[in-house]
């Protein structure tokens, strides 16, 4: 437990790619079985525990702990976890040593949730040091977050040897834990692991951002063209099993299984092939904003109205696998040619095709990505983000294959927002306000005011996020825990000029609607409060499909 620890708090203070990577290589390196493969398990996600609710946390240092004190301590740190680790007594001396992760992994699995894991805990913390406290407080609450994505960590392992990343993700979902077959191999100790899956995840391939001057090296002719969805990127697979039975799978675009979120579509899987696709929400065979999707997400059940009211289906754009043959190497033109075929012979009333737009150069393809309504009578405009290049000669290659496919998205959005609220951030810039939330005007009951739209805490320059944290520590009139309100009036106030991919309804905000993917890009030193956005110009931009919602 103490060198997993290590290398979480390391891994939280670490900012680059590459050196968190020399980190987890290290750590698979020098750490024995079973450890490690509970280590890449917790942080590709694969385990994961939530058996001690904030509640239960609060009132197990509450014992320990003046009141007064920890609400202070917590006011000003903003994180539950990091503040009981700080501000816990621990005994001079411990009366046991922590156990290894793997056995608290073990009791962890085997204790129920409250009080039998709130006494667990107490005594693990007793033997624990800030940093194991911080590390184990993080695992049982399910907070963990030190900026490791499941791929970087399958890295790491590849690099214990001549694997790749995309090798381990083919076989990943036939390993069980701790991993010690993938261990062996990846060190050259064993050959590959041999699954009985039927239907393993294939690693995507993706594609590069188009910039600009990009298409002056291109010929169009060598490209076919389709729409960029607003949905989430799926592979729909199926296959007889060895038991005589079909197994049938969904998978997010990062090999998560997310079938139990999609029962009504994937228990109709009646065929032998991997499909590459959009995972959408169609009514009436009209393709609805990602709002509307984002309801069917991240679910354990489904209630029989929602798979009423929000259709899941999905947009076939690739065929990976037909009858138990690869068709990866083949080229992209014949890779469609066999969709298209697969796609009317199946005549699945959840799956159609990604048509192709035709285009002569690229001048006709970018007024079709500017302005995706004009073609079919504005019919999936609210579901369409750009366009994708794909070159015909290219096989389907995992990763990001340069020169072969492009996502030209539309030009996001821009806005000019109140700063209404702002929270101290973390890594390095944890020591000042960069986490803001923002608003526009509205009429109300009694003249203008601002509604909250949006946070951001991405895009200005250090120091920009100087300047405002200067302001915050000047002008908060309100504390919420570790958020701060600060004034924002007609007079008083910071203009933040916002980015942002686009709009959806949503009841869960006070102006009615949720913004995709903002970003910030300045601060607007030129404008005062009174003269940033107002909500109707926003509306004005939801989809005509929400606009009357």
């Amino acid at each position: 437990m103490l060198r997993f620890s290590a290398l979480l708090d390391r891994l939280s203070s670490e900012p680059g790619r590459n050196g968190k990577l020399a980190l987890l290589t290290e750590y698979f390196r020098t750490t024995p079985d079973p450890a490690r493969g509970y280590a890449l398990a917790i942080l590709t996600g694969a385990l994961r525990f939530r058996r001690v609710r904030p509640a239960v946390l609060r009132a197990l240092v509450a014992g320990r702990v003046d009141p007064v004190l920890f609400e202070l301590s917590y006011d000003f740190i903003g994180d539950l976890s990091e503040t009981v680790a700080l501000i816990w007594p621990a005994p001079e001396a411990a009366e046991r040593e922590p156990p290894p992760l793997p056995e608290v992994i073990r009791q962890l699995a085997d204790a129920p949730r409250g009080a039998a894991a709130a006494e667990l805990l107490a005594g693990w913390l007793d033997g624990l040091d800030e940093t194991g406290r911080w590390a184990l407080l993080k695992l049982v609450t399910g907070g963990l977050r030190v900026g490791v994505s499941a791929r970087l960590a399958k890295t790491a392992v590849a690099r214990l040897g001549t694997l790749s990343a995309d090798e381990i993700d083919e076989i990943w979902h036939g390993l069980s834990l701790p991993y010690e077959s993938l261990f062996a191999w990846a060190q050259g100790r064993a050959e590959r692991p041999v699954t009985d899956d039927p239907v393993p995840f294939r690693p995507p391939m993706l594609a590069h951002p188009l910039g600009e001057g990009d298409l002056s090296g291109l010929d169009p002719a060598d490209f076919a063209a389709e729409w960029k969805w607003d949905g989430i990127r799926v592979q729909a697979a199926a296959a007889p099993a060895a038991d005589g039975g079909t197994r049938q799978r969904l998978y997010s675009r990062g090999g998560e299984d997310i079938s139990a979120a999609f029962p009504d579509l994937v228990g109709s899987f009646d065929f032998e092939a991997v499909l590459d696709g959009e995972l959408l929400v169609v009514i009436e065979g009209e393709a609805r904003s990602f709002s509307m999707l984002q309801q069917r997400l991240n679910r354990k059940t489904v209630s029989a109205r929602l798979l009423k009211s929000h259709p899941a289906a999905i947009r076939a754009y690739d065929l990976l696998s037909l009858e138990g043959e690869d068709l990866r190497p083949l080229p992209f033109g014949r890779r469609r040619a066999l969709l298209e075929r697969f796609v009317r012979q199946i005549a699945h009333p959840r799956i159609d095709l990604s048509p192709l737009l035709p285009f002569g150069d690229f001048a006709a393809l970018e007024a079709a990505r500017s302005d995706p309504g004009l073609l079919h009578g504005g019919r999936d405009a609210a579901a369409i983000e750009g366009v994708m290049l794909k070159r015909r000669a290219a096989p389907y290659l995992p990763g990001r294959p340069k020169g072969e496919w492009y996502k030209w998205k539309r030009d996001p959005y821009r806005v000019d927002a109140v700063l209404m609220y702002a929270q101290r951030g973390r890594g390095q810039h944890s020591s000042f306000s960069s986490d803001y939330s923002f608003g526009v005007w509205r009429e109300g009951p009694e003249g203008a005011e601002l509604v909250p739209v949006g946070k951001a805490c991405l895009g200005l320059t250090d120091d920009a996020l100087a300047e405002i944290d200067q302001f915050v520590r000047a002008h908060t009139v309100n504390r919420f825990g570790p958020v701060r309100e600060v004034a924002h009036d007609t007079e008083t106030g910071l203009v933040l000029e916002i980015a942002f991919e686009g709009l959806n309804r949503s009841s869960r905000h006070k102006s009615g609607i949720a913004m995709r993917f903002p970003r910030l890009v300045c601060l607007r030193r030129d404008k005062r409060p009174q003269e940033a956005d107002r909500l109707e110009t926003l509306l004005a931009l939801l989809p005509a499909s929400d606009r009357s919602a």
